[in-house]
């Protein structure tokens, strides 16, 4: 179960999801289901850790509210995580990533957000230099133009997942094998993978 001091916040908000959930139409019932996923997502992940280990807490409580709200934004998605959702994500994660470095594991940290921060950076670069409106909602992520050049959602969730799986393979590899020459290495092959699969979705399909 979860800490002491979430365990009231967490009923609470259950209850009043439920209560919205009995006197709302069923789109909005779906948003609450959504929320009953995140919530007990999280609750079953972080009794997995234990309250004494934060670090570990907080990123199994971030694991498991993601998958219990996976099944809701699957393609084609019925619930929309949104800047409301995303941004705190983000932010815990980044958290994350900063203590993951601190610990001594700064290539690991480095290659695991590899493919997003190719991807929004190199956009953002491409956008400045051709004096666009970079603030404004666009459609030019690599994966967006992938959309545009034939490939499927599904195709494109199916290859960012696969190059993910990839990159946390070999930010455990730096973990588990510390050494200069390991952490080049990897390093290395992520940037190559990342790549590849940019260089795939700036291409239009075969």
């Amino acid at each position: 179960m979860l800490p002491q001091s979430y365990e009231i916040p967490a009923a609470l908000v259950l209850v009043l999801a439920g209560a919205v959930a009995c006197f709302a139409g069923y789109r909005l019932f779906r948003v609450v289901l959504a929320i009953y996923g995140f919530i007990f997502g999280a609750m079953l992940a972080s009794s997995m850790v234990g309250s004494s280990n934060t670090i570990g807490m907080i990123a199994a409580a971030l694991l498991g509210a993601i998958l219990g709200f996976a099944p809701f934004n699957k393609p084609v998605a019925r619930v929309f995580l949104g800047d409301v959702g995303s941004l705190p994500i983000g932010l815990v994660l980044g958290w994350l990533l900063l203590r993951l470095a601190a610990h001594g594991h700064l290539a690991a940290a480095i290659i695991l957000p590899l493919y997003y921060f190719a991807d929004a950076t190199i956009t953002l670069i491409r956008r400045v230099a051709r004096r666009e409106p970079f603030w404004q909602a666009h459609r030019q992520h690599f994966y967006q133009r992938a959309t545009e050049n034939g490939f499927a959602v599904p195709a494109i969730v199916r290859r960012v997942v696969l190059v993910n799986v990839a990159l946390a393979a070999l930010a455990a590899v730096t973990i588990a094998v510390p050494g200069t020459a390991v952490s080049l290495a990897a390093l290395a092959a992520a940037i190559a993978v990342v790549a590849w699969l940019l260089l795939t979705f700036a291409r239009a399909k075969r």
